[in-house]
């Protein structure tokens, strides 16, 4: 099946040393970093800039994620920013000049108590008072959009119904990173990678420049996108930011033939599963329960995703297990991300997105690009301002992002 993947182009983007000044630097060469960087140079004319990777461009969670792209949100913020991101998505490819494989599949939640129909069909309402696609479909009608997916009510956690997100669906991460990088690139951003940074240079409370391993870049912004080492980076600057880093685990297993039509979602029995285009079954679920910033977590964990996706696809009992991997995930206290100006003058931190930062790459690059070209933010990421934590105005969103997606 690798005939279905698209050829690259034959030059992606040049591999600069570092100059002694930029108009702005964006510490994080992921997909949220490149994205800013993109839409700095296209939205707002900004092209002398710099995104530092301290490793390879997209080597952290832009490439350990499970590549799931959806907006139905419960919070009326929250369906607004990653509504928008949902938007960008369909414009992307044609936009990047860059085949990354959006499929627009569909996302299926499911629901398996009383109380998730009640949740599920109150968060369709709210999506489609805020203009998101939003169903919501009976046990005939989930069999019918997967038809592989055990419905009988003879099981432990029987299906009871879900919701269902047609415009949703998944992409490949590492190509939507590469399209990024490349147009970014031909702007005239500068991409640097194996560039750590490790202090900032301030005059008084402003930021005037970062200090890298690769020598003192004077700047007059710096915008944050680095995800859960966004607080080791805040508190150089001398700050604290109110997120928490925990390791996030996926599995992929061999190839196989499609089978699988569509994305599936179960916080109850906690797993999620979609087919890949190459073939191979994507799966996830809850992080690992610890504090920390290892790739890598827990084995059982893994174990009772496997089993949760037995049980609800018993097609895959006999697949086998590929690979195994993990991500960091910087979680917030009212599961939202962070967007937002910073106690530093001309400091922006971007973090905190959870498990929702890959579906949200292009919403965070549109709205980070504003608030840093213009020193105040967007409307769509007002809401997710670090003073919320003071003034109480959380957004919460546990229930739409309580499992890893």
């Amino acid at each position: 099946m690798a005939d279905l993947l698209p050829e690259h182009p034959d030059f992606l983007w040049r591999n600069p040393d570092p100059k002694p000044s930029y108009d702005a630097v964006i510490v994080g060469g992921g997909g949220h970093g490149l994205a800013t960087a993109y839409y700095l140079a296209k939205n707002h004319g900004m092209t002398n800039i710099a995104v530092l990777e301290r490793g390879w461009l997209a080597g952290g969670n832009m490439a350990r994620n499970t590549t799931i792209i959806r907006s139905n949100y419960l919070w009326d913020e929250s369906a607004a920013i990653y509504e928008h991101s949902l938007k960008l998505w369909e414009e992307l490819p044609e936009e990047l000049e860059y085949d990354f494989l959006f499929s627009q599949r569909g996302v299926l939640n499911l629901a398996h108590t009383l109380q998730d129909v009640r949740e599920s069909v109150r968060r369709v309402s709210a999506n489609k008072l805020n203009g998101v696609d939003a169903e919501w479909l009976d046990v005939d009608q989930v069999k019918e959009v997967c038809p592989i997916l055990n419905t009988s009510d003879k099981i432990r956690y029987p299906v009871l119904g879900g919701t269902f997100q047609p415009r949703a669906g998944i992409a490949k991460h590492d190509h939507v990173a590469w399209a990024f990088a490349r147009k970014a690139d031909e702007l005239g951003v500068d991409l640097i990678q194996n560039c750590e940074v490790t202090g900032f240079v301030k005059d008084g409370n402003r930021v005037v420049g970062v200090q890298t391993n690769r020598g003192t870049i004077n700047t007059g912004k710096v915008a944050l996108c680095a995800a859960g080492h966004s607080s080791v980076l805040a508190k150089m600057a001398g700050f604290d930011l109110p997120i928490q880093s925990h390791p996030l685990q996926a599995l992929v297993s061999e190839l196989h033939e499609i089978v699988h039509p569509t994305v599936v979602m179960s916080n109850h029995v906690h797993v999620y599963v979609s087919q890949a285009h190459k073939g191979e079954l994507v799966m996830g679920a809850g992080i690992d329960s610890y504090n920390g910033y290892g790739q890598r977590g827990a084995f059982h964990v893994i174990e009772e995703q496997m089993a949760a996706a037995v049980e609800l696809f018993p097609i895959f009992a006999r697949a086998h297990l590929l690979r195994t991997w993990g991500g960091i995930v910087d979680v917030t206290l009212d599961a939202s991300p962070i967007v937002s100006k910073s106690p530093i003058e001309n400091l922006y931190v971007n973090c905190g997105w959870g498990t929702g930062g890959f579906k949200g790459t292009p919403g965070a690059g549109w709205t980070m690009a504003h608030t840093v070209a213009t020193g105040e933010p967007h409307p769509l990421n007002a809401p997710f301002s670090l003073e919320r934590f003071v003034t109480g105005a959380l957004i919460d969103e546990h229930g739409a992002a309580a499992v890893a997606h």
